[in-house]
């Protein structure tokens, strides 16, 4: 058996303080599994032994990492149809969540994904660690491709309705669904943005645009939040989710050397990617545009305090940060159209932005499969 597979156990623990002072908790599951469960075992203690003395006892202070905060009085005057603004907490909460995500990612790599690739043959540590890479992104992509789906299902924007970004603005009290998922989004981008900044991943070819990809949706992100553009954000999102499944699984199935399922599923993410990454984003884009003037009149102030920030000037605001993701995906589209060029012409499909992997511990089996 190749001598790589020793090297693609989980990173050993220097202890767990001395794990927190470093930050490696990031890379160890098992500190950051301490981290998560040390508030959960806090706030059932509080639940449990606060009653006993006092008959009023205040709420937990542990409770706005575990679970959204801020509720506020629903519209519907329905206690079943419970509605939530946005507060202070809400970075206590997505700051559990980088910690959640940091577990989850270590967890599904080394539990799931690496022995799937060692399954299957792959026996190149780059590879196991791309193969993971890839593995995570479909099950993170999937489920919240999904989910954002079905919250927007929910929502008068449903399948891109962008007229009603802008009707009833402001859109600052959300269902405890959305705000979930949003926080969650960031949670999950702010821990991405730890693992580029920290070299986590080996770094590709188009580590610069991964770079600017990231803070661009994190502004994307807490801007449309902190002005109560969660719609348009919803929205946002689902777009850019459900092609990087596709994405995914073009890699997985590369790595697998599976060509004909390769071929199938690479083509199908070229038709979604333009649809969902360009023809939706522009729509968006002209939206911000030509339908900005939909905002009431009464909301077209730039008043915080009233939760009003649609001075004329905010349309550039949101026109420039969408502006700029698509310029990213553009460039990404002419590589992704760069490889089916070569692809058709005799190269097969491979990954422009992936560094050159191969070496000789490869498998028997893969390097029969390649040749």
């Amino acid at each position: 058996m190749p001598q790589k597979l020793a090297n693609v156990a989980p990173p050993t623990s220097h202890g767990f303080w001395k794990d927190i002072k470093s930050g490696r908790w990031v890379v160890v599951p098992s500190s950051s599994l301490r981290i998560l469960l040390f508030p959960i075992l806090l706030h059932v203690n509080w639940l449990i032994f606060t009653p006993l003395l006092s008959a009023n006892p205040p709420s937990s202070p542990f409770a706005p990492l575990l679970f959204i905060s801020h509720p506020t009085p629903s519209p519907t005057d329905d206690i079943t149809d419970p509605r939530y603004r946005k507060g202070w907490l809400d970075l206590v909460f997505i700051a559990y969540g980088i910690v959640l995500f940091s577990f989850v990612r270590q967890t599904v790599l080394f539990k799931i994904c690496f022995p799937i690739a060692r399954y299957f043959g792959i026996y190149n540590k780059g590879k196991i660690a791309r193969f993971g890479e890839q593995g995570y992104a479909i099950l993170y992509f999937s489920f919240f491709g999904a989910w954002g789906v079905r919250i927007m299902s929910q929502l008068p924007t449903w399948w891109f309705n962008t007229q009603n970004f802008w009707i009833g603005y402001p859109h600052w009290q959300m269902t405890p669904e959305l705000k979930r998922y949003y926080l969650m989004q960031a949670s999950y981008w702010c821990q991405q943005l730890i693992v580029l900044v920290f070299r986590l991943e080996k770094p590709r070819k188009d580590f610069k645009e991964l770079v600017a990809h990231h803070i661009v949706t994190l502004w994307l992100i807490g801007w449309s939040y902190g002005i109560n553009l969660t719609l348009i954000g919803n929205a946002v999102y689902a777009s850019m989710d459900i092609p990087d499944v596709l994405l995914a699984a073009t890699k997985i199935f590369n790595y697998l050397h599976w060509q004909r399922t390769e071929a199938i599923v690479f083509v199908t993410f070229i038709g979604t990617w333009t649809y969902f990454r360009h023809y939706l984003n522009l729509v968006m884009l002209w939206s911000v545009y030509k339908d900005f003037d939909l905002i009431p009149q009464s909301a077209r102030s730039f008043s915080p305090s009233k939760g009003v920030w649609m001075a004329g000037w905010m349309k550039w605001q949101i026109f420039v940060p969408i502006l700029l993701l698509q310029c990213l995906n553009l460039f990404w589209y002419f590589l992704i159209w760069r490889i089916f060029w070569r692809a058709v012409t005799a190269d097969g499909i491979k990954d422009e932005r992936s560094d050159d992997e191969d070496s000789d511990d490869e498998s028997p089996v893969q390097k029969k499969k390649q040749s």
